[in-house]
């Protein structure tokens, strides 16, 4: 019993110095945790993530954009910085933009380095908060087509809304002054609007007979500026932003190859290839390397066009459907017929309505035609040139002197023995044999116990009749009944 109890106590003391240190140890654990972390805390910058557009709002802009902020999100970049400077371009893409922009949970600055004019003024708006370069511009946001004439009223009223929407999403202040209440917008939707519409009038800013664009020091004033500033340092500076870290956008080795085939150049380029690989194939029947080159050719240009948006189902498969019927016509149909030239319609209209962006066919009749006629003017011309250098290419490179190793140019002269045709023919010219086939109209006939090739001159001649060979023509042997 005595050592019973003894035991117990043994274990109870135990116990408590156990649960004693314990909390100790979590005690002193917590204050070195604390400590690291307010270590941490002190150590940790501001992760201030650069985004630059520098070049026109296109189909690549927005895959860019999303590259990019899933970039800052993975990162966890407590600010994004576009570093904005463009002359604007397409609508539709410049939309997608300001609502990823609007819609991101990351604080994004914009530095205007010189210009935001008409869709790049939709992209600054949206940021939530700008600061310019001093003698940058932003505004002048009416859509217009290439030529810069004004489109229809219908897709100005889409932009004045589009305009108007973006300077609302960054909200209002209510003010109650006695009996007044005053609405203030952080971001003025009417000059919003005066950006797109020369029609519409902001008092003691715009007269209405202009489309609206400030400078720096006017979008200062007007509450869509929150200062200037040269450089990126004095951006941020300004922003309060202190102990950052910037980490810039840098294009992925594939950004760089689709931008390098999305060339003007490149993309004339290869459908030159493409058309002088058919064209080498149709001139030697039979799947070779001028085919394989013209189908790489054509995967270089549909495949960036595709990703980047620009090239839709439809267009891809009318060039594959022509491929198929110019195949076709080389396996199916030896010649040059109807499938062969459906199929380079099919191939011509592919290429020219994959460089046609789909926005266009929505606008009224003008602006559809001409872009339309700019790119077919832009595959005709590099269609015309791939002949002209295949024909040419093909005459200087058969005769030029690499080739003359490869190439057959002995003469074969008659004079020693070589002949096109059975010399014996011309010796049957007025003899008679028998038809030793049926004659419809050409067959074989039996002379002297020798077979030849002949054609009956008129008519049919039954197998068993005696014929006369009348003349012998181009090695053709030409006979009658006789």
């Amino acid at each position: 019993m005595t050592l019973s109890f003894t035991l117990m106590g043994i274990f109870g003391y135990l116990k408590r110095t156990a649960l004693l240190l314990s909390a100790l140890l979590l005690f002193f654990s917590g204050i070195v945790t604390d400590g690291n972390n307010e270590n941490r805390a002190a150590n940790a910058k501001t992760v201030v993530y650069v985004f630059p557009i520098r070049d026109d709002i296109a189909k690549p802009s927005f895959r860019i954009m999303q590259e990019a902020f899933r970039e800052a999100t993975r990162i966890n970049a407590d600010y994004i910085l576009i570093h904005l400077n463009t002359y604007g371009g397409l609508v539709n893409i410049a939309d997608s933009m300001r609502t990823r922009i609007i819609n991101t949970p990351i604080p994004v600055i914009c530095f205007i380095d010189n210009q935001a004019i008409s869709a790049g003024a939709l992209i600054a708006i949206a940021c939530d908060s700008i600061y310019m370069r001093s003698g940058g511009n932003i505004g002048a946001a009416t859509v217009v087509d290439q030529t810069g004439a004004a489109v229809p009223d219908k897709y100005q009223s889409f932009m004045r809304s589009t305009m108007r929407a973006t300077a609302e999403s960054h909200g209002k202040d209510t003010i109650i002054n006695g009996n007044d209440t005053i609405i203030q917008w952080h971001r003025d939707p009417h000059i919003a609007e005066a950006m797109v519409d020369p029609r519409i009038a902001v008092e003691g800013i715009d007269d209405s007979t202009k489309v609206l664009t400030f400078t720096a020091e006017e979008a200062i004033r007007n509450g869509y500026c929150e200062g200037l500033a040269g450089s990126i340092p004095e951006v941020l500076q300004k922003a309060g932003i202190t102990g950052y870290e910037l980490v810039t956008y840098k294009p992925s080795g594939v950004d760089k190859i689709i931008g390098f085939l999305l060339s003007t150049v490149v993309q004339g380029i290869l459908i030159m290839v493409m058309i002088g690989g058919i064209y080498f194939e149709l001139q030697s029947p039979g799947i070779g390397f001028p085919l394989i080159l013209a189908l790489t050719a054509a995967l270089l240009y549909f495949a960036p066009l595709y990703l980047e948006g620009l090239a839709e189902h439809w267009e891809v498969l009318l060039f594959i459907a022509g491929v198929a019927l110019v195949i076709l016509e080389i396996f199916a149909f030896p010649g040059f017929g109807v499938a062969g030239i459906s199929g380079i319609i099919l191939i011509v209209m592919g290429l020219t309505l994959s460089l046609v962006d789909n926005v266009a066919f929505h606008f009224e009749g003008a602006e559809a035609m001409s872009q339309l006629a700019r790119a077919l003017f832009t595959v005709v011309v590099s269609v015309f040139l791939s002949f002209a250098m295949a024909i040419l290419g093909t005459k200087r490179f058969a005769t030029s002197r690499a080739m003359s190793g490869l190439s057959l140019d002995a003469v074969q002269d008659h004079r020693e023995g070589y002949i096109s045709i059975d010399a014996r023919q011309k010796e049957k010219i007025g003899k008679t044999g028998i038809a030793h086939t049926i004659l419809r109209p050409s067959g074989i006939i039996e002379i002297d116990g020798e077979l030849f090739d002949a054609k009956a001159e008129i008519g049919y001649i039954e197998k068993g009749e005696k014929v006369r060979v009348v003349r012998d023509e181009a090695g053709q042997l030409y006979v009658v009944k006789a």
